[in-house]
């Protein structure tokens, strides 16, 4: 596959979101500018929380409401979807005005020339060097983070004390109390294992922790940490059902009781906090091998080239300025990328802490010109494993083949 059709195959197109009311004075004015006075801007995205796609509604009106000039609605594509809504857009013309891309897949997108150059566009002198890495391209600058988040390890305390097991520090520990806590309908541990790039953020923890990367998926390292999958598989700890979950269908059977320990990201904290659950939870750093991880995750905001750049940046110069990341960011359960607000934030907040001292031992993936296609290498050979379709030593042979064509 080229990288035209890697990128192409690789990003996503949003939901529209209509403008709710805020300031009554300023929403008559939005609502009877005329029509054709205000440049119209689409901005497209994938996420399936409700709470964040009432949160952007929210940012999307004070922005229309803010000015005269631009009016700016959002569209929502499901994650797996995104890419070949993209791709469509993209090769019919129609493609949105922004994006809120994933930061594995920016790279991919950015070495095709999609995105507009938004060097000395945008003030990023506050922004953490690590984030603005994961929009950076031969020293050029192709977009703005949105924001980071981690992920970290969530357990049901009620279930736990029932059947008197501790809360898991190590893998060995880790797949004792999944087999333990696994029965009566309940699964022990799970995690998003689809075969898209979010299974892939939650299948990479296992390989680092291991001491492999995606570069070594055959290495020894790497063996052991696709046979500890089996192996808790067949044990009954994990179910093989993670294939079809989401991160959000996951946490849902976390919060249905259906599900005793999760690996999953910060950015469920808001959403499970307004859930009436019937049991006691919190959250802790991923069980270990012989390293320490998490996944880093985050989105970043682009450009794509057309004809309404100048509107577009100035929206992303409105929504990335400091005053409006203050009153948006917690709301999205992430850490924010401008060091003069992440400074502040989530203090007293045990829960959101762990997340945030997460972020010392968190790796991206990537970032790869052709992510896309090494990103699914990864996850489907771990698809594999969990199905138990193969030996590990073949599974891990063939994923390493397909990486080492596209990298080399």
């Amino acid at each position: 596959m080229g990288k035209r059709t890697g990128i192409l195959i690789m990003v996503m197109i949003l939901t529209l979101i209509g403008c709710g009311t805020g300031n009554e004075k300023k929403a008559m004015t939005a609502e009877t500018q005329p029509e054709e006075s205000r440049e119209e801007l689409l901005l497209s995205y994938y996420w399936e929380t409700e709470n964040h796609q009432k949160a952007l509604e929210q940012v999307i009106q004070k922005y229309n409401l803010s000015q005269d000039k631009y009016f700016l609605t959002t569209k929502y594509i499901p994650f797996a979807d995104f890419n070949k809504s993209l791709s469509i857009s993209i090769a019919g013309n129609d493609s949105p005005d922004l994006v809120i891309v994933d930061i594995a897949d920016f790279a991919s997108y950015a070495s095709m020339g999609v995105f507009e150059d938004l060097t000395d566009r945008l003030d990023t002198s506050e922004y953490y060097e690590n984030a603005m890495q994961s929009c950076t391209m031969d020293g050029r600058v192709y977009g703005i983070p949105f924001g980071c988040n981690s992920l970290a390890f969530f357990y049901n305390e009620s279930l736990l004390k029932e059947a008197q097991t501790e809360v898991p520090k190590t893998w060995e520990e880790l797949k004792e109390a999944a087999v333990r806590l696994s029965g009566n309908k309940v699964c022990g541990l799970a995690f998003s294992g689809v075969q898209y790039e979010e299974g892939t953020f939650n299948y990479l923890p296992w390989l680092w922790s291991a001491g492999a990367d995606y570069d070594g998926i055959d290495s020894e390292n790497g063996i052991r940490a696709l046979q500890y999958i089996r192996d808790l598989t067949i044990s009954g700890g994990l179910s093989r059902e993670i294939i079809n979950w989401t991160q959000g269908d996951v946490m849902n059977q976390f919060a249905a009781g259906n599900v005793a320990m999760m690996i999953n990201g910060s950015w469920q904290i808001p959403t499970m906090r307004e859930m009436d659950l019937d049991f006691e939870w919190n959250v802790t750093a991923i069980p270990r091998d012989q390293f320490a991880v998490s996944g880093f995750g985050g989105e970043n905001f682009a450009v794509l080239k057309g004809n309404h750049v100048d509107g577009a940046i100035d929206f992303l110069n409105f929504v990335t300025s400091k005053e409006q990341v203050e009153q948006y960011i917690d709301e999205f359960g992430y850490l924010s990328a401008r060091m003069d607000v992440a400074e502040q934030q989530y203090q007293g907040d045990a829960v959101m802490q762990v997340f945030t001292e997460q972020m010392q031992y968190a790796r991206m993936r990537g970032p790869h010109p052709e992510w896309p296609e090494i990103s699914d290498a990864i996850s489907g050979a771990f698809n594999k494993v969990i199905i138990e379709e193969g030996s590990i030593s073949q599974v891990a042979k063939e994923a390493q083949e397909k990486i080492d064509k596209i990298v080399w």
